[in-house]
């Protein structure tokens, strides 16, 4: 992979989930996931989440709305922790939950609910 294209993926990487959770997979990174890192790293966060159509909040939304309907909890408790760094508000993700209820499910939307407003209260600290 080129380097320019992991260099601006980390940049984005970070600049969503935070110094913090980066440094974190990163030190948690071995042989066997390091493959796996990198594709994450180039076409989810330098391919996708770098590109200029849509804002990192609209990004952010459109993820815990996929996540939610997809039932990935702790992907979806990650994206929600994001949205202090992508500029997403608490209004944001419960309007988000609320339209996902109608096209993905209310049991889906519950469980979104009961994490965002976990997620939510820790962000309060």
């Amino acid at each position: 992979m080129s380097d320019d294209l992991i260099k601006k993926g980390m940049e984005t990487r970070r600049s969503v989930l935070g110094d913090k959770h980066v440094d974190n997979a990163e030190a948690n990174k071995t042989d066997f996931d390091r493959d796996f890192q990198e594709y994450i790293t180039t076409n989810a966060w330098a391919s996708v989440w770098s590109r200029p159509g849509l804002t990192k909040r609209e990004r952010s939304l459109l993820t815990i709305a996929i996540l939610t309907a997809l039932g990935y909890d702790e992907e979806l408790t990650m994206h929600i922790r994001a949205t202090k760094n992508t500029g997403a508000t608490a209004d944001d993700i419960k309007e988000v939950l609320i339209h996902t209820a109608v096209y993905a499910g209310i049991p889906a939307a519950n469980g979104a609910f009961k994490i965002a407003k976990k997620v939510l209260s820790e962000n309060k600290d």
